[in-house]
């Protein structure tokens, strides 16, 4: 009798398993319905119809004031319906906040060491926004948005400089750990500083004597270069190299400092980005995050003073009395600035960021 048992319950639980197994690959509209079964029975035209009907909507799943259950990524997939367009038809415009719209959705998180100036020009060229993490010195961070900001593609705005007194055989090193020859020649072997020379491989060919030369004795100076103004534009810094056959165009300011450098070998490799995200000044849109605490006021002001584009408040948890409290004052303080408030998952913590004034959620 005991084993009699245990195999009826062994087919039950089978039988159970069987029928839920059945009942999960149904379609969830259907199984929502049954009263469409009896529909069925009456109306053979009509079942067909309503059984290439699947899925949910986002409505139902969202909305539902029946739904009580969370969902993770693998529990949804978007079900295809019908196209009759063709790709060019498609534009993936969408705000990043009140006043910033992006050509591409694409915006990098926050987060610690994931986006500084190379990551936020690249994104911003290719139609997102980058910003700038907070785990940065004030200074540090300042340093970033402003790189971003003064970016002109086909510019090189780092250029390894070096010293007057730099010696050949430390030319040598620098030029097999960089891949190139030409350097220019600073006051202080820094970018911004006094441009004094350039020198190019030509320069040093056949010179002996490499440990004790200086590159100041051998280097083309600045009297005996072609140099072009800082407002000078890509395209007639491109002229410049072509009519007088130069490998690098240097960009000074009128006190003669370094801001730029335009190579002969980047010409070819210089592509428009038609839906690159830039401002009314036609510079790159960059965002940057900053805390909650206090002295991130300070950090507010220096980050709108080098004119970045949006502020993302940086915290897990964006219903706090802290970030309601920073994002009111940037707002009463910068009424033009973009702010960006969250952590936030439930319709209660959105309104009260947004009551709070916040240009977008995240």
């Amino acid at each position: 009798m005991g084993a009699e048992l245990v195999a009826v319950q062994g087919v039950a639980a089978g039988l159970a398993k069987e029928a839920m197994t059945r009942d999960r690959s149904r379609s969830p509209r259907k199984a929502a319905q049954p009263e469409t079964d009896a529909k069925m029975t009456q109306d053979a035209d009509a079942a067909s119809d309503l059984d290439l009907f699947d899925g949910h909507s986002a409505e139902d799943i969202f909305r539902s004031p029946d739904g009580r259950s969370g969902y993770t990524y693998d529990d949804l997939i978007c079900l295809p319906g019908h196209i009759a367009f063709g790709v060019h038809d498609v534009t993936l415009d969408a705000n990043f906040t009140r006043k910033i719209n992006l050509k591409t959705p694409i915006v990098s998180s926050p987060m610690d060491t994931v986006t500084e100036h190379k990551m936020a020009i690249a994104m911003a060229l290719n139609g997102g926004i980058g910003v700038i993490h907070t785990n940065l010195s004030l200074e540090a961070q300042i340093k970033e948005v402003t790189n971003v900001k003064r970016y002109k593609n086909g510019f090189i705005l780092d250029p390894v400089c070096i010293t007057p007194t730099t010696t050949l055989a430390e030319l040598d090193d620098l030029r097999r750990k960089c891949g190139f020859t030409g350097f220019p020649v600073t006051e202080n072997g820094n970018m911004g500083s006094k441009l004094l020379g350039l020198v190019t491989k030509r320069d040093t060919d056949f010179l002996d004597n490499r440990s004790s030369t200086s590159v100041g004795s051998i280097m083309k100076k600045i009297g005996d270069l072609t140099v072009a103004d800082e407002c000078i534009e890509l395209a007639a810094a491109n002229m410049i190299i072509r009519e007088k056959k130069l490998g690098k165009l240097p960009i000074v300011t009128k006190g003669g400092r370094l801001v730029a450098l335009v190579a002969r070998t980047d010409i070819s490799k210089q592509a428009e980005f038609p839906s690159a995200t830039k401002d009314k000044n036609g510079s790159l849109m960059v965002a940057a995050a900053i805390g909650t605490r206090l002295a991130d006021r300070d950090r507010a002001r220096a980050l709108v003073a080098a004119g970045v584009d949006a502020i993302i408040v940086d915290s897990s948890q964006g219903d706090s009395t802290f970030q309601h409290d920073i994002v009111r004052w940037m707002k009463a303080e910068f009424p033009d600035l973009q702010v960006i408030g969250g952590n936030v998952v439930t319709m209660r913590q959105a309104k009260h960021l947004i009551d709070c004034g916040v240009d977008a959620l995240r």
